[in-house]
């Protein structure tokens, strides 16, 4: 697993891929491949039986080009590494870095898996990925790739540290639209392994993951805050609106259905089906601490401190403080 820990952490939870995973894997999608070539060869042969000898070998040879090698290579470079046979083996390609291929990764793997999976009947990439401390092939070593597993246990999840109490909310202005979720990953795997990591490897991969997220928000963090904190504000950020888009649905479904709620007073009860209702009774505030909005017919009824009066029995009412 150390060999593992890479300057982006994406992979920190992961573990590489060994010769039966992969071996099944290559067998699946030379499967297709192959299905593929003789379909098109069966279609491109009868549209050419007026060609010449020679005609009939360049066809040939181009459809050996595009299908058995042009074809891997399209594909692990549109699916970011995952074809169809790592795709049912819980398998993926990335970059000795740990961040997804490029072109020129599946095109280095693709033209070395010519000569050492299709010329010689994968004897070569077996005995490469045996050798391989990480079972890696020749292709991956030219490459600068690795194949993983991206199927992890459900009992290896860990909870992300939450961030200094004086950080909660710092952040509830930012753009989180445009971090995608592997960078999300990245993020959580650092922030839950960053205890285990080496003081000096963990400040650099904090660095780097807090520069990634800064240049996809546009807004970088004050000065003094540390990147591991920022990271761990930035996800309980993202938590709570995922938290609060819930609630949000919860609420339109209560104020289709009025429930009473016991224990509730009788001037508050017109208003209880409503959603600010509902959350003022269970003490839960609005989003960024504000009162809840359900008070507001008592208030109509003449009661000036109603509002307040709510907002202060929020936090006591079941014993949940207001968040924010």
């Amino acid at each position: 697993m150390s060999e593992l820990v890479t300057g982006d952490a994406v992979v920190l939870e992961l573990r590489p891929a060994r010769l039966p995973s992969r071996a099944l894997a290559a067998a699946i999608d030379l499967a297709v491949v192959f299905c593929v070539f003789i379909l098109v060869s069966v279609v491109v042969g009868i549209a050419s039986v007026t060609l010449d000898e020679a005609a009939v070998a360049a066809i040939g040879v181009a459809l050996f080009l595009l299908v058995l090698i042009g074809g891997p290579i399209a594909v692990e470079t549109l699916s970011h590494g995952r074809s169809l046979g790592k795709l049912a083996c819980g398998l993926r390609v990335v970059r000795d870095d740990g961040g997804p291929i490029r072109f020129r990764h599946a095109l280095v793997r693709g033209a070395m898996g010519a000569v050492e999976i299709l010329m010689t009947f994968g004897v070569v990439a077996s005995i490469a990925s045996l050798v391989s401390a990480r079972g890696r092939r020749l292709g991956d070593v030219f490459a600068g790739t690795l194949v993983i597993r991206e199927r992890v246990t459900a009992k290896r999840s860990v909870a992300v540290p939450p961030p200094p109490p004086w950080l909660v909310g710092r952040f509830s202005q930012l753009d989180l639209s445009a971090v995608p979720d592997e960078l999300w990953l990245a993020v959580r795997q650092y922030l839950t392994r960053m205890h285990q990591l080496d003081p000096g490897v963990g400040s650099s991969m904090a660095a780097r993951l807090a520069d990634e997220v800064v240049s996809r928000t546009g807004i970088a963090p004050p000065q003094g805050i540390p990147a591991a904190a920022f990271l761990a504000a930035v996800v309980h950020e993202r938590q709570a609106r995922d938290a609060r888009r819930v609630f949000s649905g919860a609420r339109g479904a209560s104020s289709a259905a009025p429930v009473p709620v016991s224990g509730v007073p009788e001037s508050a009860s017109g208003t209880v089906g409503s959603a600010g209702g509902v959350a003022a009774a269970v003490g839960f505030a609005a989003p960024g601490g504000a009162a809840a909005p359900g008070r507001s017919g008592a208030s109509a009824g003449g009661a000036g401190s109603g509002a307040e009066e709510q907002k202060g029995a929020g936090g006591s009412s079941a014993g949940f403080a207001p968040p924010g």
